[in-house]
């Protein structure tokens, strides 16, 4: 009765069967190994945990934060961007923190669409993109990743006519672990700009990489027209504290601001603190977060594949996308993985059209359960 047709519009969850499935395994005395939910077990720096405490201690963090109090937070931003990426930004005019990327996508899009604009989404994609897309009112057009092309988009297919308000997305990615090279968005945001189309990229898995990759960001291909969004969440493993931020074009961050002060008043002041120290950790601090998802990548792509199941080799982000042969109902394929097995993954079909036929697994748990659950995952029949 009160729902509005926003609110009809969010489309529902496979997880919720997820989660179904995995209470009638626990009630059946099955060990749960959650492999569905890509949240880090690992913990924040020891640094960044000191100095939440001691803001916890600090009176003057009890306030509301006002845009002034971000600056420290947006400076670190941009010591970071510059650090990492060779990229310049005005912390003033070109940086603003995020209560978390998914805030700050869906507040993003109610900044910078209008109801019926058109936003140029992946499929497979995120789920909580056709979530914040449907808030906003926009017109989802498809953008197949297909695994013949590295799950990169052929913008070149589309058609010539189509002019999108917006393009998101996400490299490294999420589900399909697909990477880009230096040359990819400098291609991408030419192709924007001819069209007027924003370019926003979700960069939560910018640190997440292994061997000699390392990710490149959307904003060197210059920031105009272009918005990425950061989130310390995997990175840093911060993800309860919701604490990330977005920068590039100053007209769109400047447009985001303005709803953002509509709704809230920022993080708090305390996380504000740590997240800031936490972009100035030298980079080795990250980089053993990242060797740990990369022992766990090395422990559990070979156990999928002695099974059968065609694996990519992940170089960035914290999952496996795993194509199981002759696969047709993912979703059906993932919850009786759960009630027999114990082991929850995630159905392809969760993620897009493109998504049935494969599941995803996040390397949230040590090598040894994560060669156990694919052990048991091989007794599961298509």
């Amino acid at each position: 009765m009160w729902a509005s047709q926003r609110a009809g519009a969010v489309p529902g969850s496979v997880f919720a069967l997820m989660d179904a499935a995995k209470e009638r395994a626990r009630a059946a005395g099955r060990a749960v190994v959650d492999l569905s939910i890509g949240s880090s077990d690992l913990s924040p720096p020891e640094a960044v945990l000191s100095a939440l405490r001691g803001a916890t201690r600090d009176p003057g963090t009890y306030r509301y934060p006002l845009f002034s109090d971000t600056a420290p937070l947006r400076e670190a931003a941009a010591r970071y961007l510059g650090r990492r990426f060779g990229v310049t930004v005005d912390p003033q005019t070109e940086v603003l923190p995020l209560i978390g990327a998914q805030e700050g996508l869906a507040h993003l899009l109610l900044a910078v669409t209008d109801p019926g604009d058109t936003l140029l989404l992946p499929d497979p994609g995120y789920p909580p993109y056709l979530g914040a897309a449907a808030v906003a009112g926009v017109r989802v057009a498809p953008l197949p990743l297909r695994e013949d092309t590295g799950f990169l988009p052929d913008l070149d297919a589309l058609p010539q006519e189509l002019r999108p308000r917006a393009l998101l997305l996400n490299y490294p990615n999420n589900p399909t672990s697909a990477v880009v090279d230096d040359a990819f968005f400098p291609r991408v945001a030419a192709w924007c700009r001819e069209r007027g189309t924003l370019l926003i990229h979700d960069h939560p898995y910018a640190e997440l990489t292994y061997d000699d990759y390392r990710a490149p960001s959307a904003l060197q291909a210059g920031l105009d027209g272009v918005v990425e969004l950061h989130s310390l969440s995997k990175t840093h493993h911060m993800g309860g504290f919701r604490v990330g931020f977005a920068a590039g074009d100053a007209g769109a961050i400047a447009a985001l601001a303005r709803v953002k002060g509509s709704v809230d008043f920022h993080p708090y002041l305390g996380i504000q603190r740590a997240a800031a120290l936490a972009l100035d950790l030298p980079e080795a601090l990250g980089r053993q977060g990242a060797a740990v998802f990369q022992a766990r990548r090395d422990a559990l792509v070979p156990a999928l594949r002695d099974q059968g199941w065609a694996v990519a080799w992940p170089q960035a982000s914290m999952y496996a996308w795993a194509r199981v042969p002759g696969l047709r109902d993912s979703v059906a394929f993932a919850v009786r993985a759960a009630e027999q097995t114990g082991v929850a993954l995630s159905p392809g079909a969760a993620f897009g059209t493109q998504g049935e036929g494969y599941v995803r697994l996040a390397l949230v748990q040590p090598p040894e359960v994560l060669l156990e659950a694919a052990r048991r995952l091989g007794g599961v029949g298509v």
